[in-house]
């Protein structure tokens, strides 16, 4: 071919498609099935966590034990995260991650199935702490397997794959097992996870590495280090509050709805899928405004919260009102994780370099102590002269302190 102008024009689009070509094929490549293993096994960890939500009433009336009670379920498997998220991540650092990995995953199994067939409400409560403890580990150590498991460029993604298992199970886990809880039973449910579970546990033993490249262990040391800077532990105690406002209201939403708004609990099971649905829309949306300057978007984020969660309270008595303010409430309540993950990175990177890790870690236990002050508050209220359809105002007022608190940070770092 005579090498004029138009045959070297050809020649290059044809070296850009061929190398187009080939670097479409190095992404698919690079993204191993091994990711898909660990989605699956956060769609099952995600299920469990949030999927008692729905069944708070149901189990109260089986085993004989009040609402405010059951709501230890959700309490207490927040803090089992929370123990299990930096301590015993840092205390099983030296154990190959495959194999800790298969280890979890027999915790979060056994956890489940005991909850199954547990004959007592205390029982029921043991068995969400060791599930709890399982979580914690898993998502410490998920996104390190993740991230070790492609090229640096596509770490950020492979982590996005993980935990889109978390959020699919928020939008379709949640609300089927809380279907299958309320025409089943709840047993059914806990079954019905602990079979995913098992699912999740045989795709990572077949696909997941035995040399997956492990990091320094996170030192208990080096987590009292970081809890000892202002910043950090501002940010910290911003999550726990921030975060944790919502699940005054989120975790006794099911009776709430019942109860004040007047749906059945089939119709509930339908509301619970929307609320999902809001929630991945609101991380997304979370994500997009919150890369340069976090403070700022929490800020934004929690004002808006406080406001959907006033806005509640009146409106929690019409259906059709409900149903609006219950889809705002959705887009903000997990809006604010992005921003939150970012703002504890970038605190640990200005003060101490190398603890981002350990920072994250910490961060992710702050999320479920927020949980865990959530439902406590919210068993509080409900159980007070103020009853349940006072939960969303005092969820607000948990919010706003977390807008205080990051305002006093924001002036102070301006980030």
């Amino acid at each position: 071919m005579p090498l004029n102008n138009n045959n070297i024009k050809r020649l290059k689009i044809m070296e850009t498609s061929t190398i187009h070509k080939d670097t479409t094929v190095a992404k698919k490549k690079s993204l191993p099935a091994a990711l898909w293993a660990l989605t699956i096994s956060a769609f099952a960890i995600g299920t469990t966590e949030f999927v008692i939500v729905g069944l708070l009433s149901t189990v109260a009336s089986d085993l004989g034990t009040s609402l405010t009670s059951a709501g230890l379920l959700v309490s207490l498997y927040a803090i089992g995260v929370a123990i299990g998220a930096p301590i015993l991540t840092a205390l099983t650092g030296k154990i190959p991650r495959k194999q800790l990995l298969m280890g979890i995953m027999l915790l979060f199994i056994i956890g489940n199935g005991l909850a199954a067939i547990s004959p007592s409400f205390e029982l029921l409560l043991l068995s969400r702490v060791v599930t709890g403890f399982a979580h914690g580990v898993f998502f410490s150590i998920g996104s390190t397997i993740a991230a070790s498991l492609v090229p640096k460029d596509k770490r950020a993604t492979a982590i996005s794959i993980m935990f889109a298992g978390l959020t699919v199970a928020i939008v379709t886990g949640v609300p089927l097992g809380t279907y299958i809880g309320q025409n089943f039973g709840w047993r059914a449910t806990f079954i019905g996870v602990a079979l995913l579970g098992l699912v999740g546990a045989i795709a990572s033993l077949a696909l997941v590495p035995k040399n997956i490249k492990q990091s320094a262990p996170l030192r208990l040391i080096d987590q009292l280090k970081v809890i000892k800077n202002p910043s950090i532990l501002l940010v910290l105690a911003i999550t726990a509050f921030g975060y944790g406002g919502t699940f005054v209201t989120f975790t006794y939403l099911t009776p709430l709805l019942e109860e004040v708004t007047g749906f059945s609990s089939d119709m509930t099971s339908v509301f619970l899928l929307i609320y999902g649905i809001a929630i991945a829309i609101g991380n997304i949306i979370g994500g997009k405004v919150s890369n340069n300057k976090p403070g700022k978007a929490l800020l934004v984020m929690f004002a808006l919260q406080a406001i959907v969660l006033f806005v509640l309270y009146f409106t929690a008595s019409s259906q059709i009102f409900a149903i609006v303010t219950l889809f705002f409430m959705g887009i903000l309540a997990f809006s604010n994780v992005p921003a939150l993950q970012l703002y504890v990175v970038k605190m640990a990177e200005k003060y101490l370099p190398g603890t981002e890790d350990v920072a994250s870690a910490l961060n992710i236990a702050a999320f479920n102590v927020g949980i865990a002050i959530g439902a406590y508050v919210g068993g509080m209220v409900v159980e007070s002269s103020l009853g349940i359809e006072a939960t969303p105002w005092v969820g607000g007022i948990l919010v706003i302190v977390g807008f205080l608190l990051t305002l006093v940070l924001f002036k102070k770092e301006k980030i």
